[in-house]
């Protein structure tokens, strides 16, 4: 019964945002760890480190701890695994994917004057996927409260019905289309409910604002199809110095990027007594794309020969993005002893206008022991104040009203990265442990995030290769629509990586 494509045939430019929320905030706020093996499998903990290509995007004085020009690219395999409970069904999914997750370059200019403080100056870039979207699960379960048909009634209370249905003659695409140019997407909503048979207005005339549902109460089996592609990337252009043998300072001035795809598709059916619609099929298509720039400031100083200390500042990240959706909608009812289906397909993208997100700055401390050539220990801290998430225009009645629900949601984070290394002659053998608090105040909806991390390495003169593996774990409450049928469905994510790094001097 599900709708495999859209076929597309028109575009709709419309005047209303469709509804940005908390989880689009947060699904472009929050960044992963990904790069290098070394630096993974260290857990990231490289802020007063330096010496790799992905440290940079913790601490942008870590490229002058080169010593000669440097280049790495890294390849990866990710694997997500759900475990999906929903009203008592479970379900599991795994999925995995190889990518090419890192590349860049660190070129090292020595200053030839002797006599200079300035030991070194260094110019380099480096592409880092920050977050990774691909995900795949599927809830399955009885859902004894509410149905899809309450999404429709909650758009449609206090629209007139004149504005949510389609002129005689008018085909739904048609109707569809003037619905979201005229009156916007709440009002879409709604007539996707009323033409498809799931709401009735009490009365039919034009000016009715109130609506049943033919759905009658009882319980209902829901399956719920989640899909996702897409990534976040952050491409840094760094510039550092030295400063004697002492101090470390640096700069990165990035340009971020987002491409995400999501699809959702609910079948939901009911036996109830006085049901008219016994079955619907929703599907949902999102496309986004956006960019943003960022910067970084951070410094890097040496305590004692072997003691290290790195500050990092990063700025927020100011996101320009623009969406598109598609919808497709099936029910099938009973009438006079058959079953009817109602099929409203409008084959119409909406073209929403640009909006701007402002993400959470960060502040960064870090220590590094270095045990001469035998080995090293690393910890870093980050403190990061979601609550500060903004939409932007701020003077947007919706964006206000989304931006005081996100300062009374979302909390100040704290982050904790301990990674170490041991050298055994050529062979480097390294491990590392992660923990990211939840960005929630009620942790029941996401919780906190715990990894760990181990890798080796092996030096060859004037390239190495190194392997790493790293395994994080959280429980999220995902939350199927925010109007309506608003139950969650709880997933246990574990996501593992395997990636190997091939660096080499230049």
């Amino acid at each position: 019964m599900k709708k495999l494509s859209f076929l597309i045939v028109g575009v709709l430019s419309m005047s209303q945002l469709i509804a940005q929320d908390i989880s689009d905030a947060l699904r472009y706020s929050s960044e992963d760890i990904l790069g290098t093996a070394r630096f993974r499998s260290m857990s990231g903990a490289f802020g007063a480190l330096g010496g790799d290509l992905s440290a940079i995007s913790i601490n942008p004085a870590g490229s002058s701890v080169f010593t000669r020009s440097h280049a790495t690219f890294s390849l990866s395999v990710q694997t997500i695994n759900n475990d999906v409970n929903y009203f008592g069904g479970h379900r599991s999914s795994s999925e995995s994917k190889f990518d090419l997750n890192q590349i860049g370059g660190a070129f090292v200019f020595t200053n030839s004057n002797s006599n200079s403080s300035w030991k070194k100056f260094v110019l380099g870039v480096n592409y880092d996927k920050v977050s990774n979207f691909e995900n795949d699960w599927t809830a399955s379960g009885t859902n004894p409260n509410n149905s899809i048909a309450s999404y429709f009634t909650g758009y449609a209370q206090g629209l007139r019905l004149d504005e949510i249905s389609a002129f005689p003659g008018e085909s739904y695409s048609e109707a569809y289309s003037a619905i979201g140019s005229a009156y916007g997407y709440n009002n879409q909503q709604a007539f996707l409910g009323y033409e498809s048979y799931i709401i009735d207005p009490e009365d039919d005339l034009d000016n009715n604002t109130a609506y049943i549902s033919n759905i009658a109460p009882g319980s209902y089996k829901q399956h719920y199809y989640y899909t996702a592609r897409g990534y976040n990337g952050k491409l840094a252009f760094n510039m550092s110095s030295q400063f004697k043998d002492k101090l470390y300072l640096g700069l990165n001035l990035n340009t971020h990027f987002i491409n995400y795809e999501r699809y959702t598709y609910l079948n939901e059916s009911n036996n109830n007594t006085g049901s008219l619609v016994q079955e619907v099929g929703f599907e949902n298509g999102l496309y986004t794309i956006g960019t943003g720039f960022s910067f970084q400031l951070g410094a890097i100083g040496k305590l004692t020969e072997s003691l290290r200390l790195g500050l990092t500042y990063t700025s927020p990240t100011w996101y320009t993005i623009a969406e598109e959706t598609t919808q497709y909608l099936e029910t099938y009812r009973t009438e006079g002893g058959q079953e009817i289906a109602q099929i409203i397909n409008p084959n119409i993208i909406n073209i929403f206008p640009d909006y701007r997100l402002q993400t959470p700055g960060k502040f960064t401390g870090s220590l590094a022991y270095v045990f001469g050539d035998r080995g090293l220990l690393s910890f870093d801290y980050s403190i990061k104040d979601y609550s500060n998430t903004k939409f932007r225009p701020k003077t947007d009645a919706y964006f206000s009203s989304q931006n005081s629900l996100i300062r009374n949601t979302l909390s100040t984070t704290s982050s904790y990265r301990f990674g170490g290394e041991y050298r055994i002659q050529r062979v480097s053998l390294r491990a590392g442990y992660r923990f990211e608090e939840s960005p929630y105040k009620n942790n029941d909806l996401y919780g906190d995030l715990n990894g760990y991390s181990f890798g080796i390495g092996y030096n060859f003169g004037n390239f190495k290769l190194d392997a790493a593996f790293d395994q994080s774990k959280q429980d999220i409450n995902y939350q199927l629509y925010n109007v309506g049928l608003t139950d969650s469905a709880l997933i246990d994510s574990k996501v593992s990586n395997f990636v190997i790094t091939l660096g080499f001097n230049i």
